[in-house]
């Protein structure tokens, strides 16, 4: 059984944080979010992986090499990025006999994906609460075929979202000349719609599913997959450091004297800590990051690089490659009137869904001394504040 990881898009509701950083080489925990993908298909028993590459491929590429976990992987390029559909027509000549097709910024239950895999044909589904933002399965009144699939429906059919995972036969590969849709792509989900109609395709509902589309969401992912953790320390813990609970802390890591680090929380290789910082939450220190004197950092993601060396507060946020934040700088993540924050994503101010969320920066953002974040706000790629600056909008 072989199986297509969907890993060519570029990700622009994820910017700043993809200026740089293809989206399904985004980190989640100790590896790419795309890598999470391909762990739940060889968890399942896939014998090879196709993962289909595009924007930022050259990354992609060069994580999985020729083998993944000791499972063969091979490479095919998506020229332009034309939709789902137009993915798996990349992939198409490397298949041979039935295939699982994966989304590859998705997160899926490793036993979901294998009971997809014994099922096929079949589509992974879940239970939402409000499926009017969903494509939505029709099933047989048992529950045990699909019956139809429509997209983000006014009067949904049942409560089963579609979990961007199929396993489908090799004659699904003739069904792959789909009209483009009403948003100029091909879909997978049109493809879907013929199995649906040729076959009984049976509906698995998986335990635990997210969609990794948008920044707040990465943030949830290593929520997620840090929680998972085991105490692991490879590193260098000085004597007065304090390790609570379920810490990594790789090879190559230091962690200094008067630091506090409630688990879960991983530092990656070469990343160093404190003295005297404080971390804690679902909080990934990435890569040759610095968290220096008297930081607290909360529930955050730092991408390799990232320094925050002096007396700051960092709470609920993403910050890129390279990012630089100046003695002094606070972020705020909670709105006085306790709303959920918002965060403005492809020009379109979005509710996040968190009560607590803090600032998303893009690559070599650098803040100046003593400058304040509001909740939600988005530095761009290479951004800059004043020293003193109190910054409430979006700085490009």
């Amino acid at each position: 059984m072989q199986a297509v990881v969907l890993a060519a898009g570029e990700g622009s509701r994820m910017r700043p944080l993809t200026e740089t950083v293809p989206k399904p080489m985004l980190p989640v925990a100790d590896r790419p979010l795309c890598a999470h993908t391909a762990d739940a298909a060889v968890d399942a028993g896939i014998d090879e992986l196709v993962v289909v590459v595009g924007y930022g491929a050259d990354a992609v590429r060069a994580y999985f090499d020729d083998t993944y976990r000791g499972v063969p992987v091979s490479t095919v390029v998506q020229g332009t990025q034309r939709g789902t559909a137009d993915a798996l027509r990349a992939a198409a000549a490397r298949l041979d006999g039935p295939f699982v097709v994966l989304n590859g910024d998705n997160l899926y239950d490793s036993e979901g994906i294998a009971a997809l895999v014994d099922a096929l044909p079949a589509v992974a589904a879940i239970e939402v609460d409000n499926p009017r933002h969903y494509g939505v399965l029709s099933t047989t009144p048992d529950g045990s075929r699909v019956t139809g699939i429509v997209e983000k429906p006014a009067d949904p059919p049942s409560s089963l979202a579609n979990a961007g995972a199929y396993a489908l036969p090799e004659r699904a590969l003739e069904w792959l000349d789909v009209d483009e849709s009403d948003r100029g792509e091909y879909e997978i989900t049109d493809v879907l719609a013929r199995a649906i109609e040729g076959t009984a395709v049976t509906p698995i509902t998986l335990s635990r599913w997210l969609d990794v589309g948008r920044p707040w969401e990465l943030l949830a992912a290593n929520e997620w997959k840090i929680d998972g953790v085991e105490r692991r320390i490879d590193g260098e813990v000085h004597a007065n450091a304090e390790l609570r609970g379920d810490v990594v802390v790789e090879s190559g890591a230091t962690v200094d004297a008067g630091v506090t680090v409630e688990g879960p929380v991983i530092v990656r290789s070469g990343a160093d800590v404190g003295p005297n910082a404080r971390v804690r939450g679902a909080t990934l220190v990435g890569e040759g990051c610095r968290v220096g004197h008297g930081v607290e950092i909360k529930n955050s993601v730092l991408m390799s690089g990232a320094a925050i060396p002096h007396l700051s507060y960092v709470g609920d946020s993403l910050l890129g490659p390279g990012v630089n934040l100046g003695a002094g700088t606070q972020v705020a993540n909670l709105r006085h009137d306790g709303e959920d924050v918002e965060q403005t994503v492809k020009g379109e101010r979005v509710s996040t869904g968190r009560r607590k969320y803090g600032v998303v920066a893009g690559a070599d953002a650098k803040t100046g001394v003593n400058t304040s974040l509001a909740p939600g706000v988005v530095l761009g790629a290479g951004a800059r504040t004043a020293p003193g600056e109190s910054v409430t909008r979006d700085r490009t």
